[in-house]
């Protein structure tokens, strides 16, 4: 493990070395190494260039939730990275997502769903479970867990879960809207999502999360024969794939890793062995699949080791130990 640390510090990529100082050789965030790292970060152009598309919110309507070049998964990323509010550009971003709440909590997205699912067909500020989490996830995540408008969403998204985890769900006004699975089953993506969310917020043990934990785990258990919402546990799942967008091993690993009362699940450990049969003769992760809005990013190169998707395999499989 300390060679492959080494060769992420050797990285090019400050984003990277940054995680790895704190994350996996437990350096002080105040350090100067952690510093140091953290502003090259903070200056590298292509960080700069997705606090611009951040800045930009929305940029553009949400018309499916894969959509990785919307900026609800650049402002992910960023927060990801590790930027936080103060960073430059970052109180742009951060008011822009708090300008737009609807009067039950979750923070909305400009959508377009149609008629034909329930929508109205029309671009609207709105929310659905599967996008709302995310703003939410990065708002804690830039520092902002105790700010009133962040409670409030918290607050909603703790009191939307099921016997069985979080369900699709929308805002009121997209009345009918469901997805294409039975209405009492979970949503695995959704249940990714507030599971992200939560763990930003500081409220890791409540009930509301174990719910989502055991929907996660069990239906890695059951993956032969369970699939909800057409989010079922194949090959395509094993790909390791990054932004964090949708239900692959790679995003559910870095979620439930947030969660110490995972740890030594048998169905967990499981998960991380389907990981660490990916990596290299070297320990190094490479892209098995990727987002074409993300080219000339390591993580969409699938012919060369990732220093960031070895990272994030890394911290899981650390965690797992």
């Amino acid at each position: 493990m300390a060679s492959v640390a080494d060769w992420l510090m050797a990285s090019d990529e400050p984003w990277t070395r940054y995680r790895t100082l704190t994350d996996i050789r437990g350096v002080s965030d105040s350090g100067p190494e952690a510093l140091t790292a953290r502003r090259e970060m903070l200056d590298h152009a292509m960080v700069q260039g997705l606090v611009s598309r951040a800045a930009d919110w929305p940029g553009g309507v949400l018309k499916r939730h894969s959509d990785a070049k919307h900026a609800i998964y650049a402002i992910g990323t960023l927060a990801d990275f590790g930027l936080r509010a103060g960073d430059p550009g970052m109180d742009e971003v951060i008011e822009a997502v708090l300008s737009h709440q609807a009067p039950e909590g979750h923070f909305q997205t400009l959508l377009n769903v149609p008629k034909a699912f329930g929508g109205t067909g029309q671009d609207t500020w709105t929310w659905m479970a599967c996008d709302a989490p995310t703003l939410l996830a990065a708002l804690c995540r830039f520092g902002l867990q105790d700010d009133p408008q962040v409670h409030r969403a918290t607050e909603h998204l703790v009191a939307t879960v099921q016997g069985n985890g979080w369900r699709c769900l929308a805002a009121p006004e997209l009345g009918s809207f469901k997805g294409p699975g039975k209405r009492g089953d979970p949503c695995p993506v959704v249940n990714v999502y507030a599971l992200r969310a939560l763990a930003a917020a500081g409220l890791g043990q409540i009930a509301a999360v174990n719910a989502g934990l055991e929907m996660l785990l069990s239906h890695w258990e059951r993956r032969a024969e369970v699939k909800y919402f057409l989010f079922g546990i194949g090959s395509d799942f094993r790909k390791l794939k990054y932004p964090f967008v949708w239900y692959n091993l790679l995003h559910v690993l870095d979620t439930l890793s947030r969660f110490p009362q995972v740890k030594r699940d048998p169905r967990f450990q499981e998960m991380v062995g389907e990981l660490v049969v990916q990596a290299d003769e070297n320990g190094r992760f490479t892209a098995t699949s990727m987002y074409r809005a993300w080219q000339g990013w390591s993580f969409a190169d699938k012919k060369q080791p990732s220093p960031w998707l070895t990272l994030l395999a890394l911290r899981a499989i650390q965690f797992a130990a």
